[in-house]
């Protein structure tokens, strides 16, 4: 590839990864804004949804950054296709708004629509839904020989559902409509295998396997699963309310990492580590909290498990990170403040011996 000379080699890591063979030392994604600094394409447009919806821009601020940035150890240049965390609700009819970084849903579920529930319908004629085909599209085209593309964020599930009805009313459909949320979920399902399909089909025309905005690489059908939502819940409800519709996603798959993320989702830990087909954990401590060092009880039982990790490190705790964790099966994301610190740290990795 054009902007990453040496995918061949990180392609072997992420097979090893995958298989839990990386005996030699952990995955790493090191990136880093290169010394040398072209100019970013500048926006002109005149409301911040036309700007997330222009699909050159997309294509030109994205070559931009890639052009700008040194990969380290195995990360390599990719173009994620995004509108936001809440896209997939948007498909069945949820209003988006967008800010300058993220984009979140107008929840339009009414009590009445909850008691009456007859279904959920994905809409092909959406405008996100559409502009998301054309933006893939766009980047397959563009990447050629260039860099990956990735398949867009997709939250299905309770996600899903949070995002058409709102996190307060889901609380307390919880309690007074359990039902519904656990048709609901189920009922989304199909929109999410048809999106995903959709997508993976476009971004597999010119390149082996697929990737996404977690930055790993897989040779078949991988892609993260969650429950954000599941901070809100019980271990019973978890139980009840989402781990079927999990357990579908997971056969729909050939591979998925777990996204857990905050202290608040570690109660359902164990839960997850008993499901044999999910593969790894990705832990996500949160702003505000201790930084990835801290929770090493936490990763050493998800590696006493048997499942992969992924979490962020902080450059100034990699020491830590190598001495207490064995490597197989484990990625670590840094951001290095700059190229140099960039290459002294995959230099560090370099020397690790187990």
């Amino acid at each position: 590839m054009e902007y990453c000379e040496n995918w061949e080699q990180i392609r072997k890591k992420f097979l090893e990864y995958w298989a839990m063979e990386n005996h030699d030392r952990p995955l790493v994604s090191i990136r880093a804004p290169k010394d040398r600094q072209e100019k970013k394409p500048e926006s002109r447009h005149s409301s911040l949804k036309e700007r997330w919806m222009d699909t050159e821009y997309v294509l030109k601020s994205s070559n931009w950054e890639m052009r700008n940035t040194y990969y380290g150890g195995e990360a390599f240049p990719s173009l994620n296709p995004n509108l936001g965390p809440d896209y997939f609700a948007a498909c069945f009819g949820t209003k988006l708004e967008f800010g300058e970084d993220t984009s979140w849903s107008v929840p339009f579920l009414t009590d009445e629509d909850v008691e009456e529930y007859q279904g959920f319908m994905l809409c092909r004629q959406n405008e996100y839904y559409k502009k998301m085909l054309e933006i893939t599209q766009a980047a397959v085209e563009d990447g050629k020989g260039k860099y990956l593309v990735g398949v867009t964020d997709i939250h299905p599930g309770l996600d899903g559902l949070v995002s058409m009805r709102g996190p307060q009313e889901l609380c307390m459909d919880t309690l007074d409509q359990p039902e519904f949320i656990q048709k609901g979920a189920m009922d989304l399902l199909p929109g999410f295998r048809e999106i995903y399909e959709d997508l993976y089909t476009m971004t597999t025309k010119y390149q082996e396997g697929s990737t996404c905005w977690m930055g790993i690489w897989h040779p078949g059908r991988w892609y993260p699963t969650c429950c954000d939502f599941s901070c809100m819940i019980s271990t019973q409800m978890y139980e009840e309310l989402v781990v079927g519709e999990l357990l579908e996603e997971l056969d729909f798959l050939d591979a998925s990492i777990y996204h857990l993320d905050g202290p608040d989702a570690l109660k359902h830990l164990d839960r997850l580590l008993a499901i044999d087909k999910l593969k790894g954990i990705q832990w996500v401590y949160g702003a505000g909290q201790p930084t990835a060092s801290h929770w090493i009880p936490v990763l050493k039982k998800i590696q006493d498990a048997g499942k992969m990790i992924q979490i962020d490190v902080v450059p100034e705790e990699l020491d830590i990170m190598l001495e207490n964790l064995k490597p197989e099966g484990v990625m670590y994301t840094m951001n290095a403040r700059t190229e140099e610190e960039g290459r002294a740290l995959m230099k560090k990795v370099e020397r690790y011996k187990r």
